[in-house]
This record gives C-alpha cells, sequence and structure tokens, in this order.
C-alpha cells in the first residue's frame, strides 16, 4: 500500500509503501513517556521503500535489548515520525503522521505486561 503524511506543521514529509498487516501497538513504558499517551501506533516499513523529505530532529535512547534506539521528531511543531536502529533495515512511522492512518488497523500488540490495565477496553467510556 502506498502512504505518504507529515508532522503537524508540514516541515517534515514522507512517502512509503507499506503492509497495512504491520500496524502494531506498542505498550511499553518508553512509548508511553516519549508519546504521553497510554500507547503508540507504528507500522514497520523497509527503508528501501521510505522516503523523507526534511529534517527530523533525533532523540537517541537505549532499548530494552540494550541498543541505541533512533527517535525522530519535527523541530518545529514536535511530530513524532519515526524510529529505528542505527544500520537496520527497517523504521517503525508512526501511524498518527501518516494520511491514510484511518485506513490501517492494528494487527498486534507488543510490550502487554507494560500496558495500563484499562487500555485493552475502553468500550465503556463515555463519548463527548
Amino acid at each position: 500500500m502506498k502512504i505518504d503524511g507529515a508532522c503537524h506543521c508540514g516541515a517534515i514529509r514522507f512517502e512509503a509503501r507499506i503492509s497495512p498487516k504491520l500496524v502494531t501497538l506498542c505498550h511499553c513504558s518508553d512509548c508511553q513517556t516519549i508519546s504521553g499517551a497510554p500507547y503508540r501506533v507504528n507500522v514497520r516499513v523497509l527503508r528501501e521503500a521510505f522516503q523523507l523529505f526534511g529534517e527530523p530532529k533525533r532523540y537517541v535512547k537505549r532499548g530494552s535489548s540494550g541498543e541505541p534506539v533512533v527517535t525522530t521528531f519535527c523541530g518545529a511543531c514536535g511530530s513524532a515520525i519515526h524510529s529505528f536502529k542505527e544500520g537496520g533495515d527497517t523504521l517503525n512511522l508512526r501511524l498518527g503522521v501518516i494520511t491514510q492512518r484511518a485506513e490501517l488497523t492494528p494487527s498486534l500488540q507488543g510490550f502487554c505486561d507494560s500496558a495500563l490495565p484499562w487500555a485493552f477496553d475502553i468500550t465503556g467510556v463515555e463519548r463527548a
């Protein structure tokens, strides 16, 4: 599937080809803290199928494997763009910056031991 997207202010743009089957929810505590949300939604993309326009800021953290993970965001508006391991073949593109995000349903959840207790079922939460 061909996708495109941008950060909130439009300074960072991208195009990619993805498999919609590779959309995942991450409940790890790093994703919770960095995103300010109960989980983060990503789609895995092959580097060779991804084209970035603009230069995002980079934040390097240690992943659960102990290896450095680069997390990128727009320096102007702060929108999260993607994360990756240096030299890796794939990256994790953030669902919120993808134009076609409504068409992409997660098929897997990871780090569920770190999930907030209510994160799996919000059907009872009143809609405003």
